[in-house]
């Protein structure tokens, strides 16, 4: 097949195929961010066990998109690295491979927790919106394969280079289920059955028009034609060498959150969750160019490593770090100004007004963590554009597991400095953790290079 000029792209400039990835990456990601604080909206006209209800659901669907986006991610690897190589018909039957390893992941997935879905939640606490939580949960459990396909299609769009259907796939979920919630929660009068059921329609619907142009108009550069597929476990260690990873590193750093609200909750009780959750509400917003930046790497990086220019992987994550850390910066200062105004949003009615204060000092404090996030996380997104996602799971449990955590409680706890031990702790392990990444990464690239060159 001959090369379009996506794929043109990707073979040539890093830096400029990085931001050709990247500007759509950062508008999808913050219309997600906006459905997410629009759902919850919606949700809260029901009254305060609906809402409840899905705080208790949401970890467990968190842990589905976690672990679409690490199929995505291994399945964005392997092809990005076979279009580097220049070798179609393995980085098509590459794709053919991933949409097994999913088609299976859609089925395993509600069979093995529909069964202990009420003592799943019921250990989470949830016994007193256990009603509430069932009707929600299971059907997003029910819907596990809308979500599955669409982060995979939106993934393998991506590694090909084709931002604008990839953008598509991933951006209509979210206008779609900010129109549908209002309609199946209040004109269907369907409750929170109705919101559960507008969140899997928004992505069964995308998810079908992806089908149509991979299946039946096949204007893509890989090619689905199932005459394509030969089956090699291979592709799939493969892609689960990237994506078991990639899901774990999402869990280890959901799991670093609830260990920093028990420290928080330790040294200064529970009003200083409330502050240090409507930070991060905030600061996740901030968030998206790098995690923007750092997805489009794990594709730029893949064709770079495939075609054996080492040179052009080095590039990748060092301009995706600078621009990541410059945007990270005007950011952090934005929040620092107006943080007052910010916390103002959260707290302008009587009864939160006590928060005020605390959100204005915890905004100034953690902000500065957008600077310091793009150097550990792009370098990590890199080693899975490569396919080294055992190597990016040990420098994420390194960084959030070992340093932010141990430091975390020594500052906070041992040193007994309170929420800004806390916090300084948080900032300085994700300070040390990212510049071993870092460390690593240079290492790592030297070593390969060095290795090429004495087998070339």
């Amino acid at each position: 097949m001959e090369d379009n000029e996506n794929i043109e792209i990707l073979r040539g400039d890093p830096k400029k195929a990085l931001i050709k990835l990247a500007v759509p990456m950062i508008f999808a990601l913050l219309l997600i961010s906006l459905n997410h604080i629009i759902d919850r909206i919606w949700v809260a006209g029901l009254g305060t066990d609906p809402l409840a209800a899905i705080g208790f659901v949401s970890p467990i669907f968190m842990i589905i998109i976690g672990i679409g986006n690490g199929l995505g991610a291994g399945s964005n690897s392997l092809i990005a690295r076979y279009i580097g190589a220049k070798d179609h018909k393995k980085a098509s039957n590459s794709a053919l491979h991933s949409i097994l390893i999913v088609s299976l992941g859609s089925l395993l997935i509600p069979l093995i927790l529909i069964p202990f879905y009420d003592q799943i939640i019921f250990y989470m606490g949830a016994s007193s919106v256990i009603n509430y939580a069932r009707d929600y949960g299971i059907i997003l459990i029910i819907g596990t394969f809308a979500f599955l396909f669409n982060i995979l299609f939106s993934s393998q769009l991506r590694a090909e280079g084709d931002m604008k259907k990839a953008t598509f796939t991933m951006a209509a979920v979210d206008i779609l289920n900010i129109i549908m919630d209002p309609i199946f929660i209040y004109t269907f009068n369907l409750g929170i059955k109705g919101a559960a059921l507008a969140t899997v329609l928004s992505s069964i619907l995308p998810t079908i028009i992806a089908v149509y142009w991979l299946f039946v108009k096949k204007n893509t550069f890989l090619d689905y034609g199932i005459d394509n597929f030969r089956y090699n476990f291979g592709y799939i260690k493969d892609i689960l060498t990237v994506g078991i990873p990639a899901s774990l590193e999402q869990l280890i750093i959901s799991l670093v959150n609830i260990i920093l609200n028990s420290m928080l909750v330790i040294v200064a009780g529970t009003s200083i969750i409330a502050a240090f959750n409507i930070s991060f509400t905030i600061l996740q917003l901030g968030m998206m160019p790098c995690i923007a930046i750092g997805t489009a790497a794990i594709t730029v990086a893949g064709v770079a490593y495939g075609a054996k220019e080492f040179d052009k992987v080095k590039t990748t994550c060092h301009y995706g770090i600078k621009i990541s850390m410059m945007i990270a910066g005007m950011i952090t200062a934005l929040i620092i100004i107006f943080a007052p105004q910010v916390a103002l949003l959260f707290t302008y009615s009587q009864s939160n007004a006590e928060l005020y204060q605390l959100i204005i000092d915890v905004l100034r404090v953690v902000s500065v963590f957008l600077i310091v996030t793009p150097v550990g996380g792009i370098c990590a997104m890199t080693f899975q554009g490569m396919g080294k996602g055992v190597i990016s799971l040990i420098l994420t449990i390194v960084r959030e597991l070992i340093f932010v955590v141990v430091l975390s409680y020594i500052f906070g706890i041992i040193l007994n400095l309170g929420v800004n031990g806390v916090l300084i702790g948080f900032i300085m392990g994700l300070t040390v953790g990212s510049i071993i990444s870092f460390i690593i990464f240079e290492l790592f690239m030297k070593k390969i290079k060095e290795t090429n060159m004495f087998l070339s």
